[in-house]
């Protein structure tokens, strides 16, 4: 139900651009927030903690599920026209942040098709199941054992504040912070407002993908490259 609502800030770049792919975001969220209502509404007042084993179950069934709703968009767009697979591939790639694409001519296609490849890479960048930690709890869902079966390294093992739900929106306040930053540099260094805040969820992320063929190096700027090696380091 939470993810479907990714799919209104790319239906909102179909209507500002007009680029006629408004149905495909639209039949996405509908069948993404009906099937999570229709799985949610007959457990929602069971209350238990999570076992270690049940937080790497569902950390799988996260990437797994939401992979496939997340190609949705791709495979109901006219254009591209994409078969199931490609379309789960490039959404499992934006949302592992891979970087690996099936897609090409990316100039000539949708901006909303192109700013939602780029949304589902910034998503995944952080960690979709480090903000569904911080939005769980609201359920009833404790969310300390995904946080660390999704958390790599030693990081896991020492809370960095009391609350992980407070590490996690912590983290996700640094993330976005510094999204809108490197979104803002870009502008400054030259690039059109899309190309900027769609390129900021790459180095961030870091997804790689962009929304022209040639990549970063389309926009034949040393200062724009400067700008995305800064990022892709921090």
């Amino acid at each position: 139900m939470l993810f479907s609502f990714t799919m209104l800030p790319p239906l909102f770049v179909s209507w500002i651009y007009d680029d006629g792919v408004a149905f495909p975001f639209i039949l996405g969220f509908g069948l993404a927030l009906v099937v999570g209502m229709l799985l949610w509404l007959p457990v929602k007042s069971n209350r238990q903690d999570l076992k270690l084993r049940d937080g790497f179950v569902i950390v799988v069934m996260f990437w797994t599920v939401l992979s496939l709703f997340g190609s949705l968009p791709f495979f109901l767009s006219i254009q591209p026209n994409m078969s199931i697979t490609d379309a789960v591939f490039e959404s499992v790639s934006g949302l592992t942040t891979t970087g690996a694409t099936v897609l090409t001519g990316l100039d000539k296609l949708p901006e909303s098709i192109l700013f939602y490849r780029q949304q589902l890479q910034w998503l995944g960048g952080m960690g979709i199941i480090v903000l569904a930690v911080a939005i769980l709890p609201m359920l009833g869902v404790g969310g300390m054992q995904l946080y660390r079966a999704e958390t790599p390294g030693p990081m896991k093992d020492s809370k960095l504040m009391p609350r992980v739900t407070e590490t996690a929106k912590a983290l996700w306040y640094v993330y976005l912070g510094l999204t809108v930053i490197c979104a803002v540099a870009y502008w400054a260094a030259g690039m059109s407002a899309f190309d900027a805040i769609s390129h900021s969820f790459s180095p961030v992320a870091p997804g790689g993908l962009s929304t022209h063929d040639p990549s970063i190096r389309y926009f034949n700027s040393t200062t724009i490259e400067m700008i995305a090696f800064v990022f892709m380091l921090i």
